[in-house]
């Protein structure tokens, strides 16, 4: 296999070249313009302060969140669904401006990204793994892709000075089933690897690595989780809230201190709430508080689920929660559908489009770009597109029939820049240049057209 030197020397090379996995090995004491790279367990090196390791709380979310939390797994499904839709064409820009999207022989890994798989298929994978880790990672071998789990990759950074400053990405380290399984880490090179992190969550104490939109709402998984393994427990043990028990007034310190012990063990905390009690030795239980339709738990609990709906970036109509539903309407579901695809989904597209043009070998000059045009759910938006530009095209023709120059006007609408109309010089309205309209243009009399003589009644001249 070839060493790291001759791979990163062939970098002017078509990518995928030199895009395939690496032993590990190569990466030790391995040079990059003219400065040397040692691994941290090597002994010393501008690595050993520079490795963004994935954070290890996937696996957490993954059980904890996604997995066991209903509110989680509905958000991301419906980031997922939406997401997953999109496809890829090609795109040149002109003048700065968007042109024409068109197919290409190159795009057909994104298209079959592995046997049986879909455009789809990638798309889902890898808005999964970015909620879940905060980043994702698509590898590609040849002309195959494959997911990476985000907490087994580490972004591995070089310095040339040693200083932060001019910290540089040199690859990524992948070690199959984590840092404690005990495989030796295979070393990437970063043109072999999209590595997509949604926009917004970027990891401010990190300058490659993002951040899971689950992190900043922890508190509020926990709490719709207590909610509802409460409303569970209210419901199996038949139940009641607070109580205030009195003992007999004869009773010692010590035996009143291990009652209290063996009470607070059967029945304190979720899981124990709620059961029936067995008393005896003069002992009385008084109910304090209230009941379930008293503490108004729905929206006590709707309110923690709007949140987390919040940090998806998901109007909670969208998802099918409670708050949502109460003021849904026909117009109301149709306006967060257009806010979930302006502002969640269509930079989403625009970064993984941007992410996987790393890996794929497009033609010259063009650029990846996310194609929505065939996708059900935003046909709201076509036909908006539709009426903007039926309106461009009467104002295109006005502009034209008052003498200005055709490209010019084309231009000017397209941009939203009148500054860039040219005027043609001609006269409107019949748009003749003088001597080649329908009739020779009378001559002038003292700089001025005389008037034109009518015509004499009943033929006479």
């Amino acid at each position: 296999m070839a060493s790291l030197i001759r791979a990163l020397a062939k970098r002017s090379e078509p990518k995928h070249d030199s895009a395939r996995s690496l032993a590990f090995q190569d990466w030790v004491g391995m040079q990059f313009n003219g400065m040397q790279y040692t691994l941290p367990n090597t002994g010393g090196g501008t690595l050993a302060q520079d490795r963004e390791n994935i954070t290890s709380s996937f696996q957490g979310y993954v059980e904890g969140a996604y997995k066991s939390n209903g509110v989680i797994f509905a958000c991301m499904l419906a980031r997922a669904m939406l997401f997953s839709e999109a496809r890829f064409q090609y795109m040149r820009r002109i003048d700065g401006r968007p042109g024409k999207m068109f197919g290409d022989p190159a795009l057909r890994i994104l298209e079959k990204p592995w046997p049986g798989g879909t455009t789809g298929d990638l798309l889902g994978r890898m808005i999964q793994h970015a909620d879940l880790a905060g980043n994702a990672y698509v590898l590609r071998q040849n002309n195959s892709l494959r997911m990476l789990r985000p907490d087994w990759v580490t972004i591995i950074l070089g310095s040339r000075t040693g200083s932060e400053l001019d910290n540089e990405l040199v690859g990524y380290s992948y070690q199959p089933g984590g840092p404690s399984s005990g495989e030796d880490p295979v070393g990437l090179l970063p043109e072999s690897v999209a590595h997509f992190v949604p926009p917004g969550s970027a990891d401010p104490s990190a300058r490659y690595r993002g951040l899971s939109w689950l992190t900043p709402i922890i508190n509020e998984i926990l709490a719709d989780n207590a909610a509802t393994q409460h409303k569970l427990s209210y419901f199996q043990n038949g139940a009641t809230p607070n109580r205030v028990v009195t003992l007999d007034a004869e009773i010692t310190r010590e035996k009143f201190e291990a009652w209290i012990e063996t009470f607070e063990n059967s029945f304190k905390g979720a899981a124990d709430a709620y059961k029936t009690l067995y008393l005896g030795g003069g002992a009385d239980v008084t109910i304090v508080g209230n009941d379930m339709k008293q503490v108004a738990f729905t929206e006590t609990q709707g309110a923690g689920e709007t949140r987390i709906a919040a940090a998806a970036g998901v109007p909670p109509i969208i998802v099918g929660l409670s708050e949502g539903l109460e003021s849904a309407t026909y117009s109301n579901y149709g306006q967060a559908r257009r806010r979930f695809a302006d502002l969640t989904m269509r930079p989403l597209w625009r970064n993984a489009a941007a992410s996987l043009a790393r890996i794929v070998d497009g033609p010259r000059l063009a650029e990846l770009v996310f194609d929505d045009r065939d996708i059900s759910a935003l046909q709201e938006d076509q036909k908006d597109e539709a009426e903007i530009q039926a309106t461009q095209a009467g104002a295109i023709s006005t502009l034209i029939m008052a003498g200005y120059d055709p490209d010019s006007v084309v231009q000017a609408v397209t941009a939203g820049d009148l500054l860039q109309l040219q005027h043609s010089g001609l006269v409107s309205v019949q748009l003749f240049e003088p001597g080649q309209g329908p009739t020779p243009a009378s001559p002038q009399v003292n700089g001025s057209a005389p008037k034109k003589a009518l015509p004499a009644p009943n033929g006479q001249s």
